[in-house]
């Protein structure tokens, strides 16, 4: 087993964008695609990592680029710029998560009738979003995301299968937040799951995360990724 890599570029709204194709090469034929949506902080290492376990698991992953090539934000203050400028209009957002879904299926690695993707904290709101859309998705996977929904009507039905991962006391999404998205995705007719860990509050996937309500929960971590596995056990399985 060698697990690869390769930028991948392509075209989206307001891009060019580039994100990171992962595989492994010794396995044989098309597979299932997981698209990886990255946090606040943008394309990093840690969404490289995510998409090699997943091809270590059989699939491939892309680590998508929502941000723009060579948009890689040096420290918060210049993140949380870009995240605002990527969500600050939710149908260009929603236009830019459908290229990142295209790029993979277009890689001849790709099974591009079994794709899913998942997200961290602002890439949680990606694909949401992108299930929202009424994307060809048979999954999609929101860690520690925001859920506000976008100021427009959303698909009807949302085909995509959903899962949630939820810190209980993330400041962003308290209680109440938690529940409108269970009736937004109720509403649309959506098979939706959500998973919530107590004492546990946002960025919980994130071992560098500080600050008011945002610590590395590492039982959460550890019980949502192998809840995640068992989520694409069910799509595919």
């Amino acid at each position: 087993m060698t697990i690869q890599t390769r930028p991948v570029e392509h075209d989206g709204p307001g891009g060019p964008f580039e994100g990171v194709y992962i595989w492994d090469d010794a396995v044989s034929g098309p597979r299932p695609g997981v698209l990886v949506f990255p946090n606040v902080m943008g394309l990093k290492a840690f969404d490289i990592e995510r998409g090699k376990a997943l091809a270590a698991q059989g699939y491939v992953a892309f680590a998508a680029d929502v941000y723009g090539k060579g948009r890689r934000p040096a420290d918060r203050e210049s993140a949380f710029a870009l995240m605002q400028e990527a969500g600050g209009d939710r149908r260009i957002l929603q236009g830019r998560l459908l290229a990142s879904l295209a790029a993979i299926r277009a890689q001849p690695e790709t099974d591009a009738a079994r794709v899913a993707a998942i997200g961290f904290c602002f890439g949680g709101k990606c694909v949401l979003d992108l299930a929202r859309s009424g994307a060809d998705v048979d999954g999609v996977a929101s860690f520690h995301g925001v859920y506000d929904p976008p100021p427009f009507a959303n698909a009807d039905p949302i085909r995509a299968r959903l899962i949630v991962f939820h810190g209980w006391d993330d400041p962003l999404c308290p209680p109440e937040a938690t529940v409108a998205l269970a009736r937004e995705l109720t509403a649309a007719g959506a098979d939706w799951q959500i998973h919530a860990y107590g004492h546990t509050g946002h960025a919980f996937t994130s071992p560098e995360a500080s600050g008011p309500g945002l610590a590395y929960q590492p039982d959460a971590d550890r019980r949502s990724w192998q809840a995640f596995g068992n989520f694409l056990g069910e799509l595919w399985g």
